[in-house]
Order: structure tokens, then C-alpha cells, then sequence
């Protein structure tokens, strides 16, 4: 496959991959100009205070509470305050992003640091102009004295530049795929299945065991949307992915996506798919495959592990997968696979203490911060280095190299939900979906309006994806 402007080759703990570094979430925002803060005091820049960051001072992150959870930073907090400490800070989780924060945007004192993240993000083509550039955290030293930039991954700025301004960092790297208990599929003699078709006849065994194949929450029905489109983009062609990713008039009735839909369609209306997870919170529902064992197969990405931590049966062996194909001859190898970095931070300028929102990412970038959260959460930043080959003694993350390995070259990333913010008007249509109230002729022309609003949206600059 080609390598894609979105992304550039890594490795990833020692492992030679793939990794087409690009944001994982977003939602509609406003704007309101990017005059700078007179807030925080500040002090002359040097190597220790790169971002003039000022005595005394008060820095405020709003941090989404998600799979990752959000005392990652406040270790990295606690990091900063080594250096720092008589400066403030004040870490807040959030679960509604969008919500608690346009507002704070739009009277212009928003936070010093957003993890713009979860199904209630704020789209960053919405805030890009209200954002602070971060080329200066990259040029700057961390922690350890080496040049930030010199010790990330490859690519790390392309899929956080929005109109020739890099704007976003996005922090963790995250691999895409289905998942499943390895302990549970060798106690019953089962094959994970790489096609539809035979993920249909693997349902028909789970229901001979009093189980489903699959099962969604109501906040993660697009998890399937994310699923199916990495299974059709494989199928197709990378030409499918540009038509969805560039919001082409009909990108949803290509056939390689309409083959994808049919696919899962046909496991719904088989009864293989667990009923009422359209009224369900979707960690409950989570809960239900990975500890309760109702389900054999997930669509998530590489924080499904940290997410259920306290709610995984023992034994459970949590394994990730390649997406579902169609045929025996997909366009793009099986082993494809969507790579990509997320949990996108981003630094106001109209914050208090931008300078602060800056020095608390340069933090989390130092070896010690990043080492921690890969150790605790089981899953990589971009930080190159903190993940060893064992993964920690983990299955899902151990899995999660092997996929990157076998895939190589063959990662691509996907952009434009991030950007447009199109996720809670997709919920709709796929919850109804998934719980059999709808066709995939429905859901054709539901996903296309949406797709179809954002293109002609005149608050958000359409971009090019290549």
C-alpha cells in the first residue's frame, strides 16, 4: 500500500511497523477569533522553562475520562511540579467534552490544555483558528535534555496540521480490530473468523453455547460504523476510503461498503447479535462480553483492554484481530489493519495560561510520564521506546504488535470524523440499525445525509485527504 500523507513508519516497542499517526476523535464547535490571553504572567524562555511559563501561575486541563481514564496526567502533573513548584495544577476529567467546553470557547476562557476526545469531542475543524501552533513543544527539550521531536515517532505532526498549522497532539498510539477472549475460542475449538460469512457460521456455534457473536452499547454503536468501514476500505480499495474520507456525494453505496453492511446485516437479522444494546450503556454492555462472556467478538480500539480492566473474567486472554473482509481476495491483504495516534491535546490561545498548557505537555512527553502511562494504561504513546516486547505481560497489547507486524506496510488512518464531527448524528442511525430497526438501504441514505450536511456545513473549512 502506498504510505499516505496522513502517515509515516514507525516502530513501535521494538517492533518494526507501519503506524499511520492520525487523531481518533472529535464534534461540531464555534468560533470566536485567536487573540491571545492577557492572563498569566510569564518569564524569560530558557531550556528548563522553554514557554516562558510564569511563578506562582495556575494551569487548568480538561482531560476527556475515557478507556485511558485521565491520572495519567496527573502523573505527569506531578512530574512538572518537580520543576516547577509553586505552580498550580488543577487536573479535571470530563466525559462531555463538547458540551462543558464550546461554551468556554465561545466567552473566550476555555482551559490551558483539552484532551479533546470521546464521542462528545469538539471537531477541530470547528477550533483550529483558536488554537495555539505546538511547533515550539516539539523543538523543545523534555525532561531528560533531549530534543522532544528526536525521541517521537515518525509522522507525528502531519495528522494534527489543519490548514499548514500543526495544532493537535495526539498523544496514544491505537490500533483498530476486533476482539475476543483467545482462552474462551480455544476451550470451544474455535477459529477466529477473517470473512463475514464466516463470522455468520461462528454464531451459529456461539448460539449452539447459549451466546452471541456480537453486542454494542448505545454511546458505541459507531464502533460498528469504524469496524465496517476499515472492512469495506480493505475490500474496495484505497479508493473507498478517499470517496468516504473526502465526503463524496453516494460514498456510502460503493459496493465494497454496501458487500460490508450486507455482511453484518445478515448476522443481525440471524439473531446473532445480543438485542437491547441500543438501551444499554456501552461499558455495561462491554461488560457483558468481557466479563459476563455473552458475546464472542468486539469492535473497539487498543483501550478496550484498560477500559474493562476491573470488569475482565480471569483467564480471559483479551486478543485483537484484523477487521472482517468480504471475500477471499480483498483489494488490500486481510492482515490491513487501521494504526493511528489519538487522545488529541490541544492548547487554547485564548486560555489563562497557554504557556502552562504547553509545559504540562512537555511532561507528558518525558520518558518517565510516557513509560507510566504505556505500563498502566497497555497501550503506547508516541513516545518511542516504553513499550517492551512482552507487552507487560499483556495479551491485548502483545496482540496488538503482532497485528502491526503482520500488516507491515498495509495501516492507513481515517481522518474525517475527527475533523467534521459527525459521530453523535451517526449514533442515531446506527443504533437503529444494529438493533434491527432499520435496512441497509436506510442506513445508506441516513449515514449520506449526514455525510452530505457536513460537506455543505459553512462553519468548517473543507479539507483535502490524500
Amino acid at each position: 500500500m502506498q504510505e499516505f500523507q496522513l502517515g509515516r513508519r514507525g516502530v513501535l516497542g521494538g517492533i518494526a511497523a507501519t503506524v499511520a499517526i492520525a487523531p481518533l476523535a472529535a464534534c461540531a464547535g464555534s468560533s470566536s477569533g485567536s487573540k491571545k490571553s492577557e492572563g498569566a504572567k510569564t518569564e524569560a524562555k530558557s531550556d528548563d522553562n522553554p514557554f516562558g511559563l510564569g511563578k506562582g501561575t495556575s494551569v487548568e486541563a480538561v482531560i476527556f475520562s475515557g478507556g485511558y481514564k485521565h491520572d495519567y496526567v496527573d502523573f505527569a502533573a506531578a512530574e512538572m511540579k518537580k520543576k516547577f513548584s509553586d505552580v498550580t495544577v488543577q487536573v479535571k476529567p470530563s466525559t462531555q467534552i463538547s458540551q462543558e467546553l464550546q461554551p468556554r470557547f465561545v466567552k473566550g476562557n476555555p482551559p490551558d490544555l483539552i484532551d479533546n476526545s470521546g464521542a462528545n469531542f469538539i471537531g477541530f475543524g470547528s477550533i483550529v483558528d483558536q488554537l495555539e501552533p505546538l511547533d515550539d513543544l516539539l523543538d523543545a527539550k523534555n525532561y531528560e535534555g533531549t530534543a522532544i521531536k528526536d525521541t517521537l515517532f515518525a509522522g507525528v505532526k502531519d495528522p494534527g496540521t489543519y490548514n499548514d498549522k500543526f495544532a493537535v497532539l495526539n498523544y496514544v498510539l491505537s490500533v483498530f480490530g476486533m476482539w475476543y477472549s483467545a482462552s474462551l475460542f480455544e476451550a470451544n475449538g474455535w477459529t477466529p473468523p477473517k470473512t463475514y460469512e464466516e463470522a455468520l457460521k461462528l454464531g451459529a456455534e456461539a448460539k449452539k453455547k447459549g451466546k452471541y457473536l456480537m453486542l454494542w452499547g448505545k454511546e458505541a454503536a459507531t464502533y460498528y460504523l469504524t469496524s465496517t468501514m476499515i472492512s469495506a476500505i480493505k475490500e474496495g480499495g484505497d479508493e473507498v476510503r478517499l470517496s468516504i474520507e473526502n465526503l463524496q456525494p453516494d460514498c456510502w453505496s460503493q459496493k465494497a461498503v454496501q458487500d460490508v453492511w450486507k455482511g453484518l446485516e445478515a448476522i443481525i437479522k440471524a439473531g446473532y447479535m445480543k438485542p437491547g444494546g441500543n438501551g444499554t450503556q456501552f461499558t455495561a454492555a462491554q461488560a457483558q462480553w468481557s466479563n459476563g462472556q455473552e458475546a464472542l467478538i468486539y469492535p473497539s480500539g487498543a483501550w478496550i483492554e484498560n477500559e474493562m480492566k476491573s470488569q475482565t473474567k480471569d483467564g480471559f486472554m483479551m486478543t485483537g484481530m484484523p477487521e472482517l473482509v468480504v471475500s477471499d481476495a480483498p483489494k488490500m491483504p486481510y492482515e490491513t489493519i487501521r494504526a493511528e495516534a489519538g487522545e488529541g491535546f490541544i492548547v487554547p490561545t485564548k486560555s489563562k495560561n497557554p504557556a502552562g498548557g504547553k509545559e504540562l505537555l512537555r511532561a507528558m512527553l518525558s520518558k518517565e510520564a510516557a513509560a507510566n502511562f504505556a505500563k498502566t494504561r497497555l497501550a503506547p504513546t508516541i513516545v518511542k521506546d516504553t513499550v517492551p516486547e512482552d507487552g507487560f505481560g499483556s495479551s491485548a497489547l502483545q496482540s496488538q504488535n503482532k497485528m502491526l507486524k503482520d500488516a507491515d506496510k498495509n495501516v492507513f488512518a481515517l481522518r474525517s470524523n475527527t475533523y467534521y464531527g459527525m459521530n453523535r448524528e451517526q449514533l442515531v442511525v446506527w443504533n437503529e440499525f444494529l438493533a434491527g430497526k432499520s435496512s441497509v438501504d436506510e442506513l445508506t441514505k441516513g449515514m449520506q445525509k449526514i455525510t452530505d450536511k457536513a460537506a455543505k456545513d459553512p462553519a468548517v473549512k473543507r479539507i483535502e485527504i490524500k
